[in-house]
């Protein structure tokens, strides 16, 4: 089975290169969708396409709103959407994320370390699997996508 997979959540590590170098060892039919993942891209995508701003919401507003383009489009896209929640950060977008795929009948897991569990209840109840790492999230690619 191909696949389109949606890769969000936190952009501090590497845990989106762990997922696709480890399926493309498998060879798995998978194509991978990923928002920007350089943050200082990300941060200032809006003032540098529409202009200078010098307050700081204005400033932020102007990168959020095109980062969503790619992200919702993506999402739409996708058959699946892995959403990594990390410790050193809040991923709120990440949230957001989850609500959209949601939404949009959207399967996704999630991946979190375990003290997250009570904070994110709503978000993993509707996961179709609460991952601890990118392994198992591998794990599950492999069998979804090879299983006859």
């Amino acid at each position: 089975m191909n696949l389109t997979v949606y890769l969000s959540g936190e952009i501090h590590s590497n845990w989106r290169d762990e997922i696709i170098e480890a399926c493309k060892t498998k060879d798995l039919p998978i194509e991978f969708l990923t928002p920007v993942t350089v943050h200082e891209a990300s941060d200032d995508v809006g003032v540098n396409i529409l202009g200078p701003e010098s307050d700081k919401f204005w400033y932020d507003h102007k990168a959020a709103r095109i980062n969503a383009i790619r992200m919702k489009t993506s999402i739409q896209k996708a058959d699946l959407v892995i959403i990594k929640f990390e410790e050193k950060f809040r991923q709120w977008n990440a949230a957001f994320d989850a609500g959209q795929a949601a939404a949009l009948g959207k399967p996704y897991i999630v991946i979190h370390p375990e003290e997250y569990t009570h904070a994110l209840k709503e978000v993993d109840a509707q996961a179709m699997a609460v991952a601890k790492n990118s392994g198992q999230v591998v794990e599950i690619l492999n069998y979804v996508s090879t299983q006859q």
